[in-house]
């Protein structure tokens, strides 16, 4: 530009300036042109959107936002309720990280974009360049379900596929990584070995993460229900002291257990092993037992191992239902069965150490809802725990995780934990909304920890607890805290459903009903609606107890009162911690 202003600048004709003046005219434009283009490169704009129940897909999402920056583009991270079908169709480059959540199912944040663009009116997407990363669980038969669905999807409507849907297993760190470090070069203009440096840059404060669990104490193990109670709900506090780890209400610990010793001596002694057999582990030379107690999950057999078993044994049954490919009856089958059942019940399959690992899952962390308020407890983290216990098959079975804070954590023994944040569970911002909680048995956690979380704020917003379990003398946990909480105004409303206390069962959405109206008042004042726990019954018959309550009190149709449901989620008003 410069240089055109010196040639601009020179003594020329008036029939030489007349005839230039349109070329540098021209010339000009043509430079702005080229200006804005090379900007347009620089700044290009990708999308992530993230379909997450629990946070991981988030997680993972804005470390993809991390790496696109690192390759001169403008990433915009958002939750899949935040848009709609408009805005996608607007889009130019998309990246999809979603998890899978229940059987198959979309997460509660993706299921209305889903269904929009699922619809056959969605508008066809020729412009649109895409790639997904799925998280799931190979434990469940529609493993990656979400993800699958989007990929498929978005190449029905025209969509162009840049790279290759990944899909994860449980452990899924190493293949989003390798997914982010290959799709993000396609976009951008640096070099991989930049990006790699600014995602590990961008690591939080404490040096204890995911990768690296913090070394805790376990300070507290008190029991919650009463010893003739038949359930054994334990309260845990656990020591982040020294760590730099913070939380907040809402979020969940992750728990990184050790095996049962006896169940790990049965087992190898079942495959016929002595257990000091000495093999790679991670690129760690350890014994047969050290690995099966550490690293591997010996708890549920894997699909792999589960066919294997059915091959050497002959076991015609077994057989027959993988063969068969009827993966209801297969799941009936082995319903109560665990890995030593399984060779337990096949005596005819012995394994060499190698073999038998090579079958196995690697151990995972258990995440658990926090029952306590970050700002109320700096130095410590409180859990409510369910310990796993049953009789099947002539022997006691135990939760892995449960029973291993239970029975195995004492003085010497640490609990290796890490953090998970959930953005989305979280007390209204505003201190003067009301909140309605449903959290029957150890559902109950969170809105412990949201209570106090309001206490500590001296929030005014009313606060509305359904609570329940199945006997009021033996299983009220946190009874006398939720009391004093009352005498103290800040639990608003207590309601409960001991479902064994009486002839017919009363379950928490019973009482949604019978305070239908009351219930709607606090919605329509702005309420938050919260619900913790069980996934596959509880959570539905509190969903379809909610849209109910609205269509009844609101004197809506059922697809009114579906839209207004749409609507609290869509603003965070209607928020899911189910598992």
């Amino acid at each position: 530009m410069k240089i055109l202003q010196l040639l601009e600048n020179a003594p020329y004709s008036e029939t030489q300036r007349a005839w230039l003046g349109g070329f540098f005219s021209g010339m000009r434009s043509q430079l702005k042109q080229n200006a804005g283009a090379a900007n347009a490169t620089v700044a290009q704009t990708i999308h992530i959107l993230y379909g997450s129940q629990t946070g991981n897909a988030e997680s993972v999402a804005n470390d993809a936002a991390t790496a696109a920056k690192a390759h001169g583009l403008k990433p915009v991270v958002t939750s899949m309720d935040a848009i709609d079908s408009d805005a996608l169709v607007a889009m130019d480059t998309l990246l999809i990280v979603t998890s899978t959540y229940g059987e198959g199912e979309m997460p509660d944040n993706a299921q209305m974009l889903w269904e929009a663009v699922s619809a056959e009116s969605m508008p066809t997407l020729p412009n649109l360049k895409f790639s997904v990363l799925a998280l799931g669980d190979t434990g469940y038969d529609l493993f990656c379900k979400a993800g699958i669905d989007w990929d498929n999807r978005l190449a029905e409507l025209g969509a162009t596929r840049i790279y290759d849907r990944v899909d994860c297993d449980v452990a899924f760190e190493a293949p989003a990584e390798s997914w982010i470090s290959s799709v993000i070069p396609q976009l951008g203009s640096k070099d991989a070995a930049s990006m790699v440096v600014d995602i590990e840059s961008a690591a939080p404060k404490s040096q204890y993460s995911r990768k690296n669990p913090f070394p805790a104490k376990l300070v507290v193990n008190r029991l919650l229900t009463a010893a003739d109670s038949s359930k054994e709900t334990r309260h845990y506090e656990i020591s982040i002291a020294g760590s730099e780890l913070s939380y907040e209400a809402g979020d969940a610990l992750s728990i990184v257990p050790t095996n049962c010793p006896e169940l790990v001596a049965a087992i190898i002694k079942a495959i016929g092993c002595t257990g000091d057999e000495i093999e790679p582990v991670n690129g760690e030379s350890m014994s047969l037992t050290d690995a099966l107690r550490t690293h591997f999950e010996i708890k549920l057999p894997s699909k792999e191992l589960v066919q294997e078993i059915a091959t050497r044994s002959g076991n015609q049954e077994l057989n027959g239902l993988l063969s068969t490919g009827d993966k209801e009856a297969l799941s009936n089958y082995l319903w109560g069965r665990d890995t030593l059942d399984l060779l337990l019940q096949n005596p005819l399959c012995e394994f060499a150490a190698a073999e038998f690992i090579a079958l196995l899952k690697p151990l995972q962390h258990r995440a658990y809802s926090i029952s306590s308020s970050g700002k109320m407890h700096t130095d410590t983290v409180h859990l409510t725990v369910a310990s796993v216990r049953y009789d099947s098959f002539d022997r006691q079975h135990k939760g892995v995780c449960s029973t291993f804070l239970a029975d195995l954590v004492d003085a010497q023994i640490e609990v290796r934990c890490f953090f998970t944040p959930n953005k989305v569970f979280r007390v209204p911002d505003d201190n003067n909304l009301p909140m309605i909680m449903v959290g029957p048995g150890t559902g109950v956690a969170p809105f412990r920890a949201f209570l106090q979380e309001r206490q500590y704020r001296k929030a005014t917003g009313k606060n509305w607890l359904f609570f329940g379990d199945r006997n009021a003398a033996t299983d009220f946990i946190y009874r006398d805290e939720l009391e004093a909480m009352q005498a103290d105004g800040v639990l608003t409303r207590l309601d409960l459903a001991f479902s064994r206390d009486q002839a017919e069962k009363i379950y928490v959405q019973d009482k949604m009903r019978e305070h239908g109206a009351e219930l709607f008042a606090w919605l329509e004042q702005g309420g938050y609606f919260f619900v913790c726990g069980d996934a596959y019954y509880m959570a539905k018959d509190v969903d379809k107890a909610l849209l109910d309550v609205i269509a009844e009190h609101g004197k809506l149709t059922e697809a009114q009162a579906v839209d207004y449901v749409n609507q609290l989620k869509k603003h965070k008003r209607y928020v899911r911690d189910v598992y």
